[in-house]
């Protein structure tokens, strides 16, 4: 869709309905621009893929205006597109396999990628370009639980994806977009009873599953200068091998995963071989970004043949406290331009080691 900036006034949103009632596709594009980010964010969060949430969004727009002469506003047009996004995204998970982690206790048994099934069978969760999307802070509506941002990140997306697709739709609409339970029944074709029932149970699973506090309240409380300062020495420990450097940034029991491999890497003695006869062993140079609401760095090895430093890995760091519990590495340096990075960084005339 064609983004503008969006309208001031609930009467330039009736007079942008009235306009696209009469077949004006500019005006349905200005209708439906203010809600283009939130939307994406959540087909993304009910399929754990940027490509999936893409298709998911253009199928549900493509109909929204090839239905929209059906809009009775009964409800809000928010509310009705909103169905219809979330009606699209159930019907195409129910082509998808679920999207998981390597930590997802589902797929790896264990530190070093034991695994309960073949990899090439196994569908990864995607990292998240909030940032670039457009995706603001802040609650969806008033009467939503999760801000915006914590409901993309990375903790709470996979732990969504354990929930049944319609439970899912559920937890979305009541906690992310504070639907009312009768919203979310009419939405999904439920009865009030039952979506009270499938969220009492959603909210269970994903409190199992998700650290507290989130990722976002963790950054607020960090401030952006420290958060900065996190990001600048992580980069700058990874630059120079620099191992003693780099625990100090880890909590003791800190995680390394390597999506779409099922290699993962817990605590101290586990971290520091990975590091050592892995990252180490190789030249890197990093620039920072943001992915799924949290810190995030962009990891450029060297390649000695063009004489320049090649993206390979997005890593997205998640915090408790001041330290870095999880890093997970993203191996698909496809992604990079999605979230503001150059395919390349030049060479240093005095590279740190």
């Amino acid at each position: 869709m064609i983004q503008g900036a969006p309208m001031s006034t609930a009467m330039d949103e009736s007079a942008a309905l009235d306009a696209a009632l009469q077949g004006d596709e500019a005006a349905f594009r200005e209708l439906v621009e203010p809600y283009h980010a939130g939307l994406h964010a959540h087909c993304y969060q009910m399929l754990a893929s940027v490509q999936d949430a893409e298709d998911a969004l253009q199928e549900a727009l493509l109909k929204a205006w090839l239905r929209l002469s059906q809009f009775e506003r009964r409800a809000s047009f928010r509310t009705w597109v909103y169905t219809i996004a979330t009606r699209t995204a159930l019907d195409l998970s129910a082509r998808k396999p679920m999207r998981v982690l390597p930590l997802d206790d589902a797929l790896a048994t264990g530190p070093g990628g034991a695994t309960s099934r073949p990899v090439t069978e196994t569908a990864w969760l995607e990292a998240y370009p909030a940032d670039q999307l457009g995706l603001p802070a802040g609650l969806a509506s008033p009467e939503a639980r999760y801000e915006l941002r914590e409901s993309v990140e990375l903790a709470f997306v996979a732990a969504v994806q354990h929930l049944a697709p319609r439970q899912r739709a559920v937890l979305l609409l009541r906690e992310v977009l504070g639907f009312s339970a009768n919203e979310a029944a009419e939405t999904l074709g439920m009865t009030v009873a039952a979506v009270n029932s499938a969220l009492e149970r959603a909210r269970a699973a994903v409190a199992q599953r998700c650290p507290d506090p989130t990722q976002q309240v963790t950054l607020r409380a960090l401030g952006d200068s420290h958060a900065q300062a996190l990001v600048t020495r992580y980069m700058d420990a990874l630059d120079r091998a620099d191992l003693g450097a780099m625990l100090d940034l880890l909590v003791e029991d800190a995680t390394w995963s390597m999506p779409p491999t099922p290699l993962w890497y817990g605590g101290t003695e586990a971290v520091t071989r990975f590091l050592v006869e892995d990252a180490f062993s190789v030249r890197w140079r990093h620039a920072p970004t943001y992915a799924n609401g949290q810190l995030a760095t962009g990891c450029y090895i060297w390649d000695e043949e063009q004489g320049l430093y090649r993206g390979e890995v997005l890593d997205v760091l998640t915090l408790r406290g001041s330290k870095i519990s999880a890093v997970t590495a993203f191996l698909d340096p496809a992604i990079f331009s999605s979230f503001g990075l150059p395919a390349t960084l030049p060479a240093l005339e005095n590279p740190p080691r």
